[in-house]
């Protein structure tokens, strides 16, 4: 049996990203995680300064000269094997962030015991807060979705998945259920009704949009327990204290066989 310990975050790349990035890096310095999944670091210098701070993670994966593709970075002790970026379908309505080029990380990494696929991803987010079958926002989500499922059934059933990332839909979306029947991937936090979104005075009440979502490979068990973490605020390096994000991350333990 692999042990693995992962964490996805949303990092809010709008306000003081940078101070806050350091701010993360410290975190991720003291912490035991072996892959890192994150959103929104939207330029490559904000992947630098995490890599400099958790030097640790001696494996990274993002692209991009200046900006990078989805604002992904997947940072990792373990060796990684292979890595591609796929990006999802441009799609209406139009809006800022189809600059993001929004899509998704397919990485292997080599855990020891065998290969492991991590997916770190971010969806399009959904602005009218609706999210029924013909509203026009899920429409580009499940689109996403059935992309990214695409690509999964191409992946070897003999090794296991973890889907990570904001995935801009709840919990208990139809559009989120519809996806985890065609890729059988398995929610780790289901039933789970706390937010993952940081409640604010004008939004007291928001879903779960971060998710981890595991498979194990054809015929072995995989298990994961999952909590959230970051929801206290922190000390930045010029000394104010502010939330890391306007997301909590989601840290996974996940247990897993090989074939």
């Amino acid at each position: 049996m692999t042990t693995l310990r992962l964490l996805t975050f949303n990092t809010l790349f709008r306000g003081d990203a940078r101070h806050r990035l350091r701010a993360l890096g410290a975190r991720l310095a003291e912490a035991d995680y072996d892959v890192v999944c994150l959103q929104e670091v939207m330029y490559r210098r904000g992947a630098g300064l995490l890599r400099r701070a958790a030097p640790a993670y001696r494996h990274g994966v993002y692209a991009g000269t200046v900006a990078l593709r989805g604002g992904l970075v997947l940072l990792s002790r373990l060796p990684i094997t292979r890595s591609g970026f796929v990006r999802y379908p441009m799609s209406g309505p139009l809006r800022p962030e189809l600059v993001m080029r929004k899509g998704a990380q397919i990485v292997s990494v080599a855990t020891g015991r065998g290969e492991l696929v991590v997916v770190n991803t971010h969806l399009s987010a959904n602005r009218d807060d609706d999210w029924s079958p013909g509203n026009r926002y899920t429409r580009v989500e499940r689109a996403e979705l059935d992309h990214l499922a695409s690509r999964l059934a191409a992946l070897d059933p003999a090794v296991p998945v973890v889907v990570a990332g904001d995935l801009n839909v709840p919990r208990d979306s139809a559009v989120l259920a519809d996806f985890l029947a065609a890729t059988g991937l398995r929610d780790v936090l289901a039933g789970d009704t706390r937010p993952t979104y940081r409640p604010t005075p004008q939004w007291p009440a928001p879903p779960a949009f971060d998710h981890v979502l595991i498979r194990g490979a054809a015929g072995r068990a995989m298990a994961g327990r999952a909590r959230l973490v970051f929801a206290e605020p922190v000390r930045l390096d010029d000394g104010r204290e502010v939330f890391l994000s306007d997301h909590y991350g989601v840290e996974t333990t996940l247990e897993f066989e090989h074939l």
